[in-house]
Formats: structure tokens, sequence, C-alpha cells
């Protein structure tokens, strides 16, 4: 699909699973993007900003070239990084392989105040530690990479709309428990592996289970039962990058 980092460049592709690009873009409130952006070799996307939008970039394969404000940054696999509102950004490529990435964007509600980001958000998965969280059992890890600025437990502490970047790991038959969010959405990314992705009707108990495999995207709607069950029976693990992000509730008048 035809994108805002693909205007005017070359070697550029993007993948649009959900919001801009999408043909079903307008069924969506707070999440402003997500899909999956491709630089070939020599190739370079647009440069782009956006005044009410946070960004998330997570690197899915290769070794591109962050360009961010006057700033060049090597990007690699497994890095992700948080991209504030004003900030011109893009990504090109000088290695000899394609550089992908997942392009995460959620919308900032009118009259939210977003303090400016002081530098550049930048870490790599591969250094964040795997940990139980309490309510997901014992078979599923996490590795909890990016929070709202408020975070303490989390490796970047850096969002407003955002709420909790983090991936999953699933010993073999594993699963995270099923369980429901009311005040926010969820995406799920299949990052490697397969299983079945839970996807139900909320606090009646109906899970709702999909067969899910490596690159499948599921969007978790409000009060949706939402997991994840592990379909490897040997020694490989799955994991899945999910992201959550606050719905803009209409604000009440007093």
């Amino acid at each position: 699909m035809k994108d805002d980092l693909t205007a005017n460049s070359q070697g550029v592709s993007y993948q649009a699973a959900f919001g801009a690009g999408d043909s079903q873009a307008g069924q969506f409130k707070g999440i402003a993007r997500y899909g999956a952006l491709t630089v070939a070799t020599g190739g370079a996307s647009a440069i782009v900003s956006y005044p009410a939008e946070e960004q998330i970039y997570f690197a899915l394969e290769g070794n591109g070239v962050l360009h961010y404000g006057e700033q060049n940054v090597p990007l690699r696999k497994n890095d992700y990084l948080y991209l504030p509102v004003g900030v011109p950004h893009g990504v090109a490529n000088e290695s000899v392989r394609p550089v992908r990435l997942l392009v995460m964007g959620f919308r900032i509600p009118r009259g939210t105040s977003v303090a400016p980001t002081p530098s550049l958000m930048l870490a790599n998965a591969d250094d964040v530690a795997l940990q139980p969280v309490a309510g997901h059992g014992p078979t599923a890890l996490f590795k909890l990479l990016m929070g709202t600025t408020e975070s303490r437990r989390d490796k970047l502490a850096a969002a407003s709309q955002m709420v909790s970047l983090f991936l999953m790991d699933f010993a073999p038959g594993g699963t995270n428990i099923p369980h429901h969010h009311e005040m926010e959405e969820e995406i799920y990314y299949i990052l490697r592996g397969h299983g079945d992705m839970v996807a139900g009707g909320g606090a009646d108990g109906n899970e709702g289970r999909y067969p899910a495999r490596e690159g499948d995207a599921f969007l978790i709607r409000l009060n949706t039962t939402v997991g994840f069950y592990s379909g490897s029976h040997s020694g490989d693990h799955d994991q899945v990058l999910a992201v959550r992000s606050r719905f803009p509730f209409p604000q009440r008048r007093e």
C-alpha cells in the first residue's frame, strides 16, 4: 500500500495491517497505523513527522540507519524505539539485505499535552531479560520492553498513549492465560512459531480460538478475551510481540 513513508522514495514498500493504508482504517479511534515497512538495499523511506501521533518501530530483519532529527543512528534486528510527536524520522538501508520493521502509530487525543523526549529512546530486545508476570502463569515469560513515561518496570519509559510493548516467550504447549482489558486495545504479532490465538467474548468465558502462524497480526478490541496457546510440542519456543494502547474514550462534560 501507499503510505507516508513510501512517498517519493525508492526501494520501499509498506504492508498495512491496521490503520493508515487499510480499507477499514475508519474503524480505529486510537490506533493510527500498524504495518510492516520494508527497505531494500540502497533504499530510503521518506522523512516524516506527525504533530499528533507517537510511533514505535520494531526491527524484524536486517541492519539499517534511522534518521532521527539531525541524527543518523544504526539499526539492527530486534531494536525497538520510541518516536515522539514532531520529530522528523525515516529509515535507510546501506546493507546487502532488506530491512524490515513493524511501524506502530498511536493518536494523541486533542487537548493532551506530551512533553518532548530529551533524546532518542532506543533499546534492543535481546538485552531485556525474560521474567514471569503475575496472573499469566508459569509457561509464558515476558520481556517488558516499553511503557508510559510513568513506568517503573519497563526497559524504556517513553510513551503517552502506548501503554505497554512486550515480548512473550511460550514454552511448548504453554499459554499466557486468556484475559481481557476494559480500557485498552491490543495487537498480537506472531514473531516465531505457531499456535492458537484467543479472540473471544470477554468476561463471558468464550475463548474463540483461531489458528495463528508466524507473521500473523491480530487486533483485540475492548473487552475481548485475549491470549495465546503455543502450538509447539518439542523444544521450540513460540514468541509473540504485543502492544497495548489506551482507547480514547470521549471526555465527559461537567
